[in-house]
């Protein structure tokens, strides 16, 4: 099976305090990808390094077997790495299919002309039209972004990464803020997703039923280590992990 991200001793200090150690992993294409642990466990740090927002200390971040470890973060979004944030990132004041419009067409370096036929635009709607179905949105397609639920607006946001034809999705808590209610319209969409098995997720998510209901691997990160990975089931049964989410020390051999 392809490795389409991989890290080696990936690193990150800040001060005295290393917030990602030594990370060593391969996430498989296609494969979904779950990280998860306590709080400050480095997660999001860790997903801003595979994404560019930050810059390692040491180690390196490979893409398809490229170092990408010096790239911009617009960079890796033009070679198809493509991240969420626990907050919403749209443009509130125009439509949602504006939104991903406006997506298609910076992936495709096509600026708006005040003076060019909007007929022209033609094919970016069509294309912004499937992906709002994918992300069951399509009826929202010409109400003011602003005008979205927080949980619409985080499938507008996903809306827009598949617009960048992103192969890689690193979401970061898509679930942050919603209500009980909107947990399962966001869920329905992921899974969506992953069943057309042509992008690479990672998830980071502390909902643990949603974790488990999606993930093939999991990888757990504890003080900035990676502590363990496999499949769900492994990690389930890990009493190392265990000890970890109790809050004890899984170095120490008297944690029960």
């Amino acid at each position: 099976m392809e490795t389409i991200i991989k890290t080696e001793d990936l690193s990150i200090a800040f001060g005295g305090h290393w917030a990602v150690s030594d990370v060593s992993i391969d996430i498989k294409r296609n494969i979904f990808t779950s990280v998860i642990g306590p709080n400050g466990a480095g997660k999001t740090t860790f997903f801003n390094l595979l994404s560019g927002q930050l810059s390692p200390t040491k180690g390196r971040v490979f893409y398809k077997g490229e170092d990408i470890t010096k790239h911009s973060v617009i960079q890796r979004t033009r070679n198809g790495i493509g991240r969420s944030f626990q907050i919403t990132n749209v443009f509130p004041n125009i439509t949602v299919l504006e939104n991903v419009r406006l997506a298609i067409q910076s992936r495709e370096q096509v600026r708006f002309d005040l003076f060019r036929h909007f007929k022209s635009y033609r094919q970016f709607e069509e294309e912004a039209m499937n992906l709002l179905e994918t992300v069951l949105l399509a009826e929202k397609a010409e109400i003011p972004a602003a005008s979205l639920s927080h949980g619409e607006k985080r499938k507008l946001e996903i809306a827009m990464l598949l617009a960048l034809n992103t192969e890689v999705l690193l979401l970061d808590e898509p679930t942050a803020g919603m209500s009980l209610e909107e947990v399962p319209a966001i869920l329905n969409v992921i899974k969506n997703i992953k069943e057309q098995e042509d992008r690479t997720v990672v998830l980071i998510e502390h909902k643990m039923d949603m974790v488990l209901d999606l993930s093939d691997r999991m990888m757990v990160l504890f003080n900035g280590e990676l502590l363990a990975e496999g499949t769900p089931e492994e990690i389930m049964a890990n009493e190392t992990v265990q000890a970890a989410y109790i809050g004890g020390d899984p170095n120490d051999s008297t944690t029960t």
